[in-house]
């Protein structure tokens, strides 16, 4: 969480937030020509002041990514008896305390299983029970979660003083290449759903894994077509670049990349490049910046280029899952990923603001879905941070509102919109 102040820190901190805007190699914005610049001029923790906090508090505050859902499943059986997130749980990044503390208004909870459910036919049907997993969540916790299937619930929801919940599919594997089961995810209200995860399915290219289509095939085209006409927004996080290119090609609709970062700062293929920024900015999509330091931090980049290669390579040595377990323990001892700090992540966030423009970029965290995140990030407690990092580099309140949840709940509406006249 942020550090409180003195007054001579507050003022220093104003001050600082002038040194951002004038720093060296800054450059002005393509929309609001409000300069940018680098972080590496101060790189010491973030200091909350009275305004970061006002701002951040008359925002709307939507997370694009949290894996909680999984952590309920795998560490506690999927039962909230067993894991009350009501109560802190500090060997989580998630409760409901800090949820409040971190000024949570919306929050895009995941529905997620592993990719080798595709080899077992499972696939389907582990996803239905993480479907029933999050609407179990809001039936606990009424008076905290409600489900949103609409920008208009979102806000609805929020005005009451509750978390708006969304869902979101992390992998088209879970559709078994079945545009029904499609279909049923949006009925449950799914209203994103990534195209692949870490490896690559019969119809569309991974980031992290071989290519075989080249991008999308086109089954992939029809899927995402038929994403547009339910009003599910197509999610770009995980998929090779061909295969970004090819989405916005084929979209009547804005697409997301809902947890991740710029490929210009942090070399990693899970990173956007700036051509594809540009298509997003024409498109009216969003890049939502991902928290964890092995995609944001560069030196954590380099170092988890060959990650997923890696693992699948000691799975493939090692069949026992113990065993397994064990080696990639030891592989990720000997690979630590610099965690960086707040700096780090605006740093994204200013290059995507340059690139594609301040409506194109958000928030999407990844919390529980990796451990390595940016000192004073560590749990969801921490987003005032990044509100007063914004501030600190000159960012005005409404453009940092945009960057909160704004653009995010536009381009929903947007997509709303394009289903709309689709059925029309």
């Amino acid at each position: 969480m942020c550090h409180s102040m003195s007054l001579s820190r507050f003022l220093l901190c104003l001050t600082g937030g002038v040194f951002f805007a004038t720093a060296a190699g800054a450059q002005p914005g393509p929309e609001t020509g409000r300069t940018v610049g680098p972080a590496t001029t101060q790189p010491g923790p973030i200091v909350m002041t009275a305004e970061g906090w006002r701002v951040h508090r008359a925002g709307l505050l939507i997370d694009g990514h949290n894996d909680l859902p999984w952590q309920i499943r795998t560490r506690a059986d999927s039962s909230f008896d067993k894991l009350d997130i009501a109560r802190p749980q500090p060997e989580l990044q998630t409760d409901i305390p800090r949820l409040r503390q971190g000024g949570v208004a919306a929050q895009f909870w995941i529905v997620f299983v592993p990719t080798e459910t595709l080899q077992t036919g499972s696939a389907t049907r582990e996803a239905l029970q993480q479907f029933d997993l999050i609407h179990r969540m809001m039936k606990r916790y009424p008076d905290v979660f409600e489900l949103a299937r609409t920008a208009e619930d979102v806000e609805r929801i929020h005005r009451e003083g509750k978390i708006a919940s969304l869902i979101g599919v992390e992998g088209g594997h879970m559709i078994e290449n079945s545009l029904e089961t499609l279909a049923k995810f949006h009925e449950l209200g799914a209203r994103y759903m990534g195209l692949t995860h870490t490896v690559t399915i019969d119809w569309a290219d991974s980031a992290t894994d071989e290519p075989r289509s080249g991008g999308l095939s086109p089954f992939g085209e029809q899927v995402v077509l038929e994403m547009n006409r339910l009003g599910i927004l197509v999610d770009l996080a995980h998929v090779s670049a061909d295969t970004m290119r090819d989405a916005l090609r084929v979209s009547k609709a804005p697409v997301i990349a809902s947890h991740s970062g710029a490929y210009a700062v942090a070399p990693h293929s899970r990173n956007v490049p700036d051509d594809v920024l540009g298509m997003i900015a024409r498109n009216g999509g969003v890049v939502m910046v991902v928290f964890f330091s092995g995609y944001i931090h560069p030196e954590g980049a380099r170092m988890m280029a060959t990650y997923f290669e890696e693992e699948r390579a000691l799975k493939a040595k090692y069949p026992d899952e113990e065993e397994f377990k064990q080696a990639w323990q030891r592989w990720r001892e000997q690979h630590p990923v610099p965690p960086g700090t707040v700096h780090t992540l605006v740093d994204h966030i200013d290059h995507i603001v340059r690139v594609a423009g301040i409506d194109h970029v958000g928030l999407g965290s990844d919390y529980e879905g990796a451990r390595i995140m940016p000192a004073q990030l560590e749990g969801v407690s921490g987003y005032p941070c990044i509100t007063q990092e914004l501030l600190n580099r000159g960012y005005s309140e409404q453009d940092i509102h945009k960057i909160m949840g704004a653009n995010l709940l536009r381009a929903l509406r947007q997509a709303e919109r394009v289903a709309r006249e689709w059925k029309d």
